[in-house]
């Protein structure tokens, strides 16, 4: 089987080594005998909805978000079927922003692609740190970093996790990141998904489990990774 990774704009929101998320889906799909297939889309292409199974997008810069956000603009109705289709997407840092109502920059406020019924607004004072969240969606403590002068307040939807280490989405109620049907959004980068590979593992059974793939995931040797988010555990809870 076949998994489309449909990775949008990765020349202007690449901004914190995002292809290494894609790297790791790759990776984890090929290691069980899927095949995997990522489609980059760039500013002026048609993104083929239909037949994408997971859609990435990234973290940039203010003038790149904006830019980003305007060529979507066009496509939102296409992209606000997608998902609530269930067609599985991972949005990471500035690219969390743009799913809302409205987002903010030290520019101004934008119309965003209302995605999800939030909006974003902009502080002067930036949050910047690791994070460690307890979530729902995994087993594991997912761990990441946060580089963020945007705060969003989610309302009723579910966070990607309750933070125990960091400021989260504004610093005061303590959960971080979105989750929508296969959605999620995080301001978490890094990149996020080799540091946490259960979460990796989360989104691709989402994606096989839409084609009508269930089976049971064989184990891959994540002995290295482990290590790794084990020796940022015990570096930031010190």
């Amino acid at each position: 089987m076949i998994i489309t990774i449909a990775n949008l704009y990765p020349d202007l929101l690449n901004l914190y080594g995002d292809f290494g998320n894609i790297r790791t889906l790759c990776y984890r799909l090929n290691e069980r005998g899927y095949e995997a297939k990522v489609t980059e889309y760039f500013v002026g292409d048609a993104i083929d909805f239909d037949n994408t199974d997971i859609i990435y997008l990234g973290g940039g810069g203010e003038k790149e978000l904006i830019a980003v956000n305007e060529e979507l603009c066009p496509v939102r109705d296409k992209l606000k079927s997608y998902v609530e289709d269930g067609g599985v997407m991972l949005a990471t840092c500035s690219g969390f922003e743009i799913l809302g109502k409205t987002f903010e920059t030290e520019s101004g406020v934008f119309d965003g692609l209302g995605i999800l019924n939030i909006s974003s607004s902009w502080n002067k004072d930036r949050f910047i740190g690791d994070v460690i969240l307890d979530s729902t969606l995994v087993n594991d403590k997912i761990v990441g970093f946060e580089n963020h002068n945007t705060r969003i307040e989610i309302g009723s939807y579910e966070p990607l996790g309750i933070v125990q280490c960091g400021c989260g989405n504004d610093g005061i109620n303590g959960r971080e990141g979105v989750c929508y049907k296969n959605l999620i959004a995080t301001f978490l980068h890094g990149p996020l998904l080799p540091k946490n590979p259960s979460l990796a593992d989360y989104i691709l059974f989402k994606a096989l489990e839409r084609k009508g793939d269930s089976t049971p995931f064989i184990s891959i040797d994540d002995t290295e990774e482990n290590a790794a988010r084990e020796y940022m555990l015990k570096k930031i809870m010190k």
